[in-house]
C-alpha cells in the first residue's frame, strides 16, 4: 500500500502524539532459534520533545530506532509515525512518508563522497522540489559554520565538519521528527559537545521532535526525556 503524504498530517498542537509504537516486537531466525530483539515495547512521544532511548550495547535502541523511522519492520505490533501506520505501507510508502517527514544523523555521516558539501545538503532540496535549494542549503552550512567549506568534499572535511554537514543535511527539509543514531559516536568529547550544541540549537529553532540514541549521558541528560532498555524492554524512563 503507497502513502499519501498530507502535510496537514503534521500540523499536530505540542502535546500530541507524533510517533507512537503500540506492543513492538521485533524477533530474528538463528541457527538455534529466533532471537528476540525488542519485546513488547509501547511507548509514545510528543510533538517538539526531544526524546534518548538509552541503554547497554544489545539493548535493542538502535532496532527499536529504525523501526520508529520506518526503516525496518516489526516482527508484530504497531508504529504510527505523523498519524500514518508504517505497518500499513509498503517500503515505497514509507520511503514517501520519511522522506518528506523525516531528517536522519548517523554515527558514520553517511555523506555521499562524490558530492561536495553544499550538494549533499541540496540533495534532499532537489529531491523534495525546493526551487531554491541552493540559497537554502547555503544558507544551513552558515548556520553550522561551513560557510567557507561549501566546495570541500567529505574525504576534505574532519569527522565534525561531515557531522555538521549531515545535520545541515538532516534539518534541510524541515522534517516533522529528527531521528539521531550515536550522533557523536565517532567524534572526540570536544567536538561532540560542540555537534550536540549545533543540533539542540537547529532543533529548538526549527520545532522539530528529536529522537536520538546514545551512549553520550551528557548528551542524554540534554533530553527531556530519557527512555532505557535492557534486553529489548524498556526499562525505565526519566
Amino acid at each position: 500500500m503507497n502513502a499519501v503524504i498530507n502535510r496537514n498530517s503534521i500540523d499536530t498542537a505540542p502535546g500530541q502524539t507524533i510517533v507512537a509504537a503500540s506492543d513492538l516486537s521485533k524477533r530474528v531466525p538463528t541457527v538455534s532459534g529466533d532471537l528476540d530483539i525488542l519485546s513488547s515495547v509501547n511507548l509514545d512521544i510528543k510533538r517538539g520533545e526531544s526524546v534518548a532511548i538509552v541503554g547497554v550495547s544489545g539493548s535493542g535502541k538502535s532496532t527499536l530506532l529504525g523501526l520508529l523511522a520506518g526503516l525496518d519492520v516489526p516482527s508484530s505490533g504497531t508504529v504510527t509515525l505523523a498519524r500514518h501506520r508504517l505497518s500499513e505501507l509498503d517500503e515505497d510508502g514509507r520511503a514517501k512518508v520519511r522522506g518528506q517527514l523525516v531528517g536522519f544523523v548517523f554515527q558514520s555521516f553517511q555523506l555521499l563522497p562524490s558530492l561536495s558539501a553544499l550538494e549533499n545538503v541540496m540533495l534532499p532540496l532537489e529531491l523534495s522540489g525546493q526551487r531554491d535549494a541552493d540559497r537554502q542549503a547555503r544558507a544551513l552550512l552558515q548556520r553550522v559554520g561551513l560557510g567557507e567549506r561549501l566546495d570541500h568534499y567529505p574525504k576534505q572535511l574532519s569527522g565534525g565538519e561531515q557531522q555538521r554537514v549531515a545535520i545541515a543535511r538532516a534539518f534541510a527539509v524541515g522534517p516533522a521528527v529528527l531521528f539521531a543514531d550515536e550522533p557523536t559516536g565517532n567524534l572526540d568529547n570536544t567536538t561532540g559537545s560542540r555537534i550536540i550544541d549545533i543540533l539542540f540549537q537547529l532543533n529548538a529553532e526549527q520545532g522539530t521532535t528529536l529522537v536520538l540514541v546514545t551512549h553520550d549521558e551528557h548528551l542524554a541528560q540534554r533530553c527531556q526525556r530519557r527512555i532505557r532498555l535492557d534486553a529489548g524492554r524498556i526499562a525505565g524512563e526519566e
